[in-house]
């Protein structure tokens, strides 16, 4: 770093995001993409929105906004776009986080929690999952912190149920709430509907895993609307333009197409289904996941070993170095036919060194 960098960020370790290759075809499970195109309306909305770019995007994201609200089920005035749900999460920490609120999270879970508390300077404390990887819920009651949730939790694949998340919401009413739902269209049952009955709750969400837009940068919070005029205040102070005139094409393109996106969560979780069917056939060990991962170990395989070994031949996962987790790696589930390749390459690797 030079030396005019600022010594409140010199301590910072930024997050590190999944590879993206750039030298090598390799069938790619490591960033929990989706195997799937986004839906040739979507596509060709985007292309239409092309010829325009010489104009600034609506800053309301208005026609988006209204669609996502209507299948959402609540009012326009209780979403909020924004550029991928880093950016909403970004935003909750620095609207509801500070020295007297600091911020709680699991010390297992998605990576960019921590790096938002450092870079907005706030205090955060993490709780530790159970030995089984699941949360305790017991550990949130009443504790007097800005809450955040991976619902499901990522790596792990685990979810809460509504009703644990609501106990989590109603014992905090001095606090917020949010609850990430990055992956929620895979599996469990989403917050939502308790935004209308509670003000401290903000639930995220993306279209980057299930409605195949991870390139496009599109996420977006639900809650009610005192804290959407918030997150609109710190949207406002920081970027208006936020979403670019072909993601949001793209965008209501998909959300006009909500067939296919479910046609494709279906299959998702099919494949997921068989491809934990495998691997336990071989000997891994992981708890049933609902999202588009499973998230597994072998007893007789060092777990770095075997994501070197796949890497080796053409499969990206990904693996995280930590003391809990080094003995595991996250698979992504792509289609039927990648799924296929990584197990009989498993077996391959297996055989070898077995």
């Amino acid at each position: 770093m030079s030396a005019y960098f600022s010594e409140k960020y010199k301590s910072l370790t930024p997050y590190t995001p999944g590879e993206q290759p750039k030298d090598t075809v390799y069938v790619k499970l490591n960033t929990n993409e989706s195997p799937y195109p986004p839906s040739d309306r979507a596509i060709a909305a985007a292309a239409e929105a092309a010829g325009k770019l010489n104009l600034y995007p609506d800053p309301e994201c208005f026609a988006l906004t209204s669609k996502l609200a209507e299948i959402l089920g609540v009012d326009r005035e209780e979403v909020l776009l924004t550029n991928g749900s880093d950016e909403i999460l970004n935003f909750a920490f620095m609207a509801y986080c500070d020295e007297s609120h600091p911020a709680v999270f699991p010390d297992i879970t998605y990576g960019f929690y921590k790096v938002f508390a450092q870079i907005n300077n706030i205090p955060y404390e993490t709780v530790p999952l159970k030995d089984d990887f699941s949360i305790d819920v017991t550990d949130y009651i009443g504790i007097n912190k800005t809450v955040f949730i991976a619902n499901p939790n990522a790596p792990t694949g685990l979810a809460l149920t509504r009703d644990e998340i609501e106990q989590i919401v109603k014992s905090n009413p001095d606090n917020v709430v949010v609850i990430d739902e990055a992956y929620i269209d895979f599996g469990g049952e989403s917050a939502v509907p308790l935004i209308k009955k509670y003000d401290n709750l903000l639930v995220t969400q993306t279209f980057s895993k299930s409605r195949s837009m991870a390139g496009a940068r599109l996420g977006f919070g639900v809650g009610c609307k005192e804290l959407i005029r918030d997150l609109n205040t710190i949207k406002y102070s920081t970027n208006p333009y936020n979403i670019n005139m072909m993601t949001m094409a793209a965008g209501l393109g998909m959300l006009e197409d909500e067939d296919v996106t479910r046609a494709r969560c279906a299959e998702i979780r099919e494949t997921r289904a068989y491809t934990l069917c495998e691997l336990r056939r071989l000997g891994f060990e992981g708890a049933d996941s609902e999202t588009n991962f499973v998230f597994v170990r072998h007893p007789k395989l060092d777990g770095s070993t075997y994501y070197a070994k796949l890497r080796e031949n053409g499969i990206l996962v990904r693996h995280f170095d930590t003391e809990r987790l080094r003995e595991y790696n996250r698979i992504t589930i792509g289609t039927k036919e990648q799924m296929e390749k990584f197990i009989q390459v498993t077996e391959k690797i297996l055989e070898e060194a077995l």
